[in-house]
């Protein structure tokens, strides 16, 4: 197999994309740390989008095996400045994979949505995602839920991660666009390509 580029170094430092871990059935892991994306450093011209594609191709596909497998994406911290390809990752990490290994897909877990990725999935998310990645999302608002689905202790969960699912504890109604996050910088990127204006909903969780 040819050598990672340095766009793919940096994907596999940053500990973006990973294979890790069980979910309750068996299924091996694959989990994305939305927060971890150094689109800045990937820079722009489509480098984010090929060095996701090369990644996943040289070290996830080979990891997963023949195996059906799970997708982990935690969504927390995800800033427009500085990895503001967010959920886009997922889309381009599944379509980057053989129609083999897609079709071996069970389930994505979408970790802490917020309001701005509900509606922006609501609304365009079937036009903008194959119906194949689109019917297996499914939204988990706290890491006691994903729990049920995923053996607790076997994936790695950043600390960031798990700060924010504690000030969703604390403040729930941050979980409907009622009460913006401390971080008003940080809101909830949905895509990496769309077009949609997302300032209005800046401080959005």
């Amino acid at each position: 197999m040819d050598a990672m580029t340095k766009q793919e170094i940096l994907l596999e430092k940053k500990r973006v994309i990973t294979v890790q871990g069980r979910d309750k059935a068996g299924r091996p892991i694959v989990r994305i740390v939305g927060k971890n994306f150094p689109a800045r450093e990937l820079g722009g011209g489509g480098h984010a989008e090929a060095a996701l594609k090369g990644y996943v191709r040289r070290r996830v596909t080979p990891a997963i095996g023949d195996a059906e497998f799970v997708v982990v994406y935690m969504h927390s911290g995800v800033d427009r400045r500085e990895n503001f390809p967010g959920v886009g990752a997922v889309r381009t990490a599944y379509e980057s994979m053989p129609a083999a290994v897609r079709e071996r897909l069970h389930a994505v877990y979408f970790l802490h949505p917020g309001l701005q990725s509900r509606l922006f999935f609501s609304t365009l998310g079937r036009f903008l995602f194959s119906s194949g990645l689109y019917r297996k999302l499914r939204y988990v608002s706290r890491l006691e839920y994903l729990w049920a689905h995923v053996r607790k202790g076997e994936l790695d969960v950043p600390e960031a991660v798990r700060r924010h699912d504690d000030e969703l504890e604390q403040r729930p109604l941050m979980d409907y666009g009622i009460e913006a996050s401390e971080r008003c910088g940080v809101f909830d990127a949905a895509s990496m390509d769309t077009t949609a204006s997302l300032h209005s909903l800046r401080c959005a969780s």
